[in-house]
């Protein structure tokens, strides 16, 4: 089979693109941005007629959409930008999925929750977005929806790897740098190692798992505050700072979060049958790597 996979250079599509590397499937990479030397294919996904060229001139069979504009507070500023690439984006290329008879494999957003509910999220439950960057996730969904492809949407949370920037790298940054920091500690959720994630979605093309279309939840397993998790970045870390906890409303945001947005993954383990690694181990992994590049 042939394989799209947009935002190539993100953290998903990084992960996917080594993951992948001897899969017996053609492999295609896209992003926006063509970086020199990088063996990736410059695609504009908010133009549909780019999308359509790309996708019949390489035959596309699968299209993974790794790309997305993923700035929780900056979207508050930028909504039409982040309409563009998590709504008009997603339609452009389920639309041609759909034409095509290609399933499309998307990723989403535990933030399409309100949060407000002290047990794990599940598939089927109604989605209440609390800002811009959730409400452009759900719209993507239900351009998905719309277009009547075949997909398979994964909604997954917190997601850092040793690539571009994210939460454990920027706290490994100030935990090395400040003998104190405070991070909230009354948001709880679970974070989403992004090459776990990269795994299930290589091993559901590759072993031809694309007729299970649906709505899943994948996040590792557990369920920890942004303080706690903090705290294990610093101490896998090997960093002396001392991470204090403090309440939500002592650092005003733009965008509101969800206070409990951990994501039930009974489905996801029940059709495809793998199991998910616990945070903490996902997480000494990618710090180990991190150390080691």
């Amino acid at each position: 089979m042939n394989v799209l996979v947009t935002g190539a250079n993100g953290q998903l599509g990084t992960e996917i693109r080594e993951v992948s590397a001897g899969s017996r499937n053609r492999y295609l990479f896209s992003d926006v941005i063509s970086y020199p030397g990088a063996e990736t294919l410059h695609l504009d996904i908010t133009n549909q007629d780019a999308v359509r060229l790309v996708c019949e001139s390489e035959q596309v069979d699968v299209i993974v959409n790794c790309a997305g504009y993923t700035n929780v507070d900056k979207a508050e500023d930028e909504p039409a930008m982040a309409e563009l690439l998590n709504s008009v984006a997603v339609g452009n290329l389920a639309k041609v999925a759909a034409d095509r008879g290609a399933t499309f494999i998307h990723i989403s957003t535990d933030y399409v929750f309100q949060g407000d509910r002290p047990e794990p999220c599940r598939e089927d439950w109604p989605t209440f977005p609390l800002g811009v960057y959730g409400s452009t996730k759900l719209s993507g969904e239900k351009e998905i929806e719309k277009s009547g492809c075949g997909s398979i949407l994964f909604r997954t949370a917190w997601l850092y790897s040793p690539y571009g920037k994210n939460f454990v790298k920027t706290i490994r940054q100030l935990t090395a740098e400040r003998p104190s920091i405070k991070v909230v500690f009354d948001q709880i959720g679970t974070p989403t190692y992004a090459r776990d994630l990269a795994k299930v979605i290589v091993n559901i093309i590759d072993n031809n798992l694309l007729n299970n279309t649906g709505i899943y939840h994948y996040s590792n397993e557990g369920a920890v505050s942004w303080y706690d998790f903090a705290k294990a970045i610093c101490e896998l870390s090997g960093h002396a700072c001392d991470v204090q906890p403090c309440h939500t409303e002592e650092f005003p945001s733009k965008a509101r979060r969800p206070r409990f947005s951990v994501l039930d993954k009974s489905k996801v383990k029940q059709v495809f049958g793998i199991e998910i690694p616990y945070w903490r181990d996902s997480l000494k992994e990618c710090i180990q790597k991190i150390e080691n590049k």
